[in-house]
């Protein structure tokens, strides 16, 4: 089992990256994501990874965060869910807002990754529910390693009350969470104040 890899970026692809250990350039196929995430060519990196053997080929997939590798390791827990189609999922979604998207039962932010379809979606929210939890979307601890999404300075309280004001509002529990992240906040930062920035994104 290769539980990550750490060496040169030699170069990014469309869905891979080649990273360089000892002379050996092992081939990751990554979510468009986290290869967005990546620095130059030539830099180090350090790549989390799950090796999928099948009886024509050996793959690697990787990821930024153990994070979301644990995720990925959930979704293709789900039946009819493989490899392919996890790294589909968390293209579309971070493992922040599939954990949302579940907990709200967001079929469509789900369907929306290519090759999932709206049963299979329906099927990974059934199965997922009772081992993702809410909680760790507001709480998640950054890992310090590689790029990930910029904690809020506001309250967990505070951003729950307002992804939950704006899905009351008709707003899919997936992008309100998203547009909730994406607002610079401090401390002092109000429910309202947060939901009138939060509405910018939105529109």
């Amino acid at each position: 089992m290769i539980s990550y890899i750490r060496g040169e970026l030699v170069y990014i692809s469309e869905d891979k990256a080649v990273v360089d250990v000892g002379g050996v350039g092992y081939g990751i196929f990554m979510p468009a994501k986290s290869l967005s995430q990546l620095p130059p060519p030539g830099k180090e990196v350090k790549i989390h990874t799950y090796l999928n053997v099948k009886e024509d080929a050996m793959q690697l997939y990787g990821f930024l965060t153990r994070d979301a590798l644990e995720v990925f390791r959930l979704v293709i827990g789900v039946s009819g869910i493989g490899p392919k189609g996890g790294l589909g999922i968390l293209s579309q979604l971070t493992p922040d807002e599939l954990r949302f998207a579940v907990m709200a039962n967001d079929v469509k932010a789900i369907s929306a990754a290519p090759g999932i379809g709206k049963k299979t979606a329906e099927k990974l929210i059934l199965e997922l529910k009772d081992k993702l939890s809410i909680e760790d979307v507001l709480t998640h601890q950054m890992e310090g390693e590689g790029t990930v999404q910029n904690a809020s300075s506001c309250g967990q309280e505070v951003q729950s009350d307002a992804v939950q004001a704006l899905t009351a509002l008709g707003y899919g529990g997936t992008e309100a969470l998203r547009a909730v992240r994406q607002v610079e906040t401090d401390e002092n930062t109000t429910v309202e104040e947060l939901l009138k920035k939060a509405l910018k994104f939105l529109m």
